[in-house]
């Protein structure tokens, strides 16, 4: 492996490490005596009778771990869903599957649900809601099953839409999603601990905004639908079209009363990882840009742009003199064009599409998913250079990409990086390395 390829891994590696519940909490909340600050908001702990954790996504149950330790005895219980659970005494924690939901989340989103039901205006509520929350509370809306939302799931999930589209259809069949458990909380005070995963660090967006409010329609999912000619189960699209007549509530917006005392607290977002690659690069004497944190479409377009920088500084110096690092995040998407999909997901399929157009040496590009996990893969990502793909190999490379097999290819050349599951998940990280 030479230098770029280390550096690169190193700067992904600090940006997890950077946005994980255990180096977040410590820096964002704080207890002094009874006072519980949470970023520059102060709770004052003697107001209210008990102190309860609820929650759901990847990160939940590092939050729920780091919560008990700062709170200690002034916590009274709670619950959060997670698939990657941590070891907690006074929160009960969940074991869910993602990105498609499973028996074991919707028990979960079942038991907050019961639980926030028996709260009242002494309660203060700390809700930890983190990238992939939207499948770790799955609870299906009225007669749904969980199998209708594991095959919706898969639909959204392969029909290339953007994360704002899927999480439009999905909080229209479900009971938790939408602000629909801040409804459930009300009239306790919620503070409400976001670890975005969205470009844009939309609150309403962040694991289908459980808490937050909608102002997406039932109609709007419908035409998410149409859009991109989704083939859902029959009780889904029933139960779109009876909300769009009029036969079942709208989530709740921002003017329902659900909301008078829910507060929202960005903790950690694709930013915060970013930040901390931007710093390693730097203090590896590397010239550092952090190019943007907002980058969409689809993975083997996007690769395209970011190849092209890192030719553009090794060939002219232009926008920064080597050697670099180019830093980018955001979320890319993948449309599945073929009925038998291999393995991969965003990241790996980024990382091959540039493999293939890189041609320049001394050129690294790395990319991973925060979470650690890549779509349907067992890595998180790969990185790459001029030699991943060489004469030889092009016809089989191209064929892995073509048929969403990247994570295979790049396993082969011993490209992939594993880190298992992180504990945390702020969207994907991607760095290039001009040496």
């Amino acid at each position: 492996m030479t230098d770029g390829h280390d550096l690169a891994r190193r700067c992904l590696r600090a940006g997890i490490d950077a946005a994980h519940p255990e180096t977040v909490v410590r820096e964002r909340l704080s207890l002094d005596d009874m006072t519980l600050t949470v970023v520059d908001h102060a709770y004052d702990l003697d107001r209210y009778d008990q102190v309860v954790v609820v929650g759901g996504g990847n990160a939940a149950g590092t939050v729920a771990t780091e919560l008990e330790e700062l709170l200690g005895d002034r916590l009274d219980g709670g619950v959060v869903v997670t698939d990657v659970p941590t070891a907690t005494e006074r929160i009960e924690q969940a074991e869910g599957t993602h990105p498609r939901p499973n028996a074991g989340a919707v028990a979960g989103a079942e038991r907050i649900t019961e639980l926030l039901a028996a709260v009242d205006d002494r309660t203060l509520v700390l809700a930890a809601v983190t990238g992939g929350a939207s499948a770790l509370l799955p609870a299906p809306a009225g007669d749904l099953s969980l199998a209708d939302l594991r095959v919706t799931t898969d639909e959204l999930l392969a029909s290339g839409a953007s994360i704002r589209e899927i999480n439009a259809v999905r909080k229209h069949l479900s009971a938790t999603k939408g602000g629909r458990l801040a409804a459930v909380a009300a009239p306790a005070t919620v503070a409400t601990l976001l670890f975005s995963d969205v470009v844009g660090d939309d609150a309403s967006v962040i694991g289908s905004g459980p808490f937050t409010p909608d102002e997406t329609t039932y109609g709007d999912a419908l035409a998410v639908v149409e859009r991109y000619g989704l083939e859902l189960p029959t009780a889904a699209v029933a139960r779109l079209q009876a909300g769009r007549d009029g036969q079942h509530p709208e989530t709740p917006d921002a003017d329902d009363p659900a909301f008078e005392h829910v507060a929202e607290h960005l903790l950690a977002s694709n930013h915060t990882a970013a930040r901390a690659a931007f710093d390693v690069a730097c203090q590896a004497g590397y010239e550092p840009m952090l190019l943007s944190t907002r980058v969409r479409g689809e993975a083997r377009e996007a690769a395209k742009s970011a190849v092209a920088v890192g030719e553009e500084i090794a060939a002219t110096g232009n926008p920064t003199e080597p050697p670099a690092v180019v830093v980018t995040g955001g979320e890319t998407t993948v449309t599945v064009r073929t009925d038998r999909p291999g393995t991969g997901g965003p990241n790996t399929e980024y990382a091959l599409a540039a493999g293939l157009e890189l041609d320049t040496p001394g050129v690294v590009l790395a990319a991973v998913d925060t979470d650690g996990i890549d779509g349907d893969a067992s890595v998180a990502g790969a990185s790459v250079d001029a030699d991943t793909v060489t004469p030889e190999t092009r016809w089989r490379a191209q064929r892995a990409l073509d048929s969403h097999d990247a994570a295979t290819y790049l396993d082969g050349c011993n490209a992939t990086i594993e880190t298992g599951a992180t504990g945390t998940n702020v969207n994907d990280l991607r760095v290039v390395v001009v040496e």
